[in-house]
């Protein structure tokens, strides 16, 4: 939720046409301790979810930046969504963990190819923290350039990721599945 949602905002922002999604089962967010997570289900309006987390304990969500992320997110959209309920076609999905990348990519490989259209999906490992996530945001809006200056991105992808790589010292990992 932090990571792709701080590269969500500077992605609109510069005019792409971005949605931000999960892909668990729910919205799981920092609690008081690791075995006290809160819980949402998809859907849940951020600012209901702020509201909570103010309720439960406004000193500790405050201190730990989480009231901060929620009130960027609801400014960029309404609600958390789960990938694996949407089905619009993307031309690029870019994740931010090896384990969502998975989930992304196992989710593409149970709907079948019924319009053969390409998704490029782009891994860029990134600790899920506010520093990371403002320090990602600006790297990936320069991927999406990159991609986006080639209309043959099929062709040059490779070349764009070593590029990416030379300039930011990240490599990313990717894999083309169709719709």
């Amino acid at each position: 939720m932090n990571r792709s949602m701080e590269t969500h905002a500077l992605l609109d922002k510069h005019g792409f046409n971005v949605q931000s999604f999960g892909v668990g089962g729910h919205v799981k967010l920092p609690g008081p301790s690791a075995q006290e997570p809160n819980v949402y289900t998809f859907g849940t309006p951020y600012a209901d979810i702020l509201d909570d987390l103010c309720r439960k304990d406004e000193d500790l969500y405050t201190r730990n930046r989480l009231l901060q992320m929620l009130r960027r997110n609801a400014a960029v959209k309404k609600a958390p969504q789960r990938w694996q309920d949407c089905r619009e076609q993307f031309d690029v999905a870019v994740t931010f963990e090896e384990r969502i990348l998975e989930q992304l990519l196992e989710d593409m490989q149970k709907r079948g190819h019924s319009s053969m259209r390409p998704l490029l999906v782009i891994n860029i490992d990134v600790k899920d923290n506010h520093e990371e996530a403002a320090k990602v945001a600006p790297q990936t809006l320069r991927l999406c350039q990159m991609l986006e200056a080639h209309e043959e991105w099929e062709e040059e992808v490779d070349d764009i990721v070593a590029q990416f790589e030379a300039e930011y010292g990240r490599r990313p990992v990717y894999s083309i599945c169709f719709y």
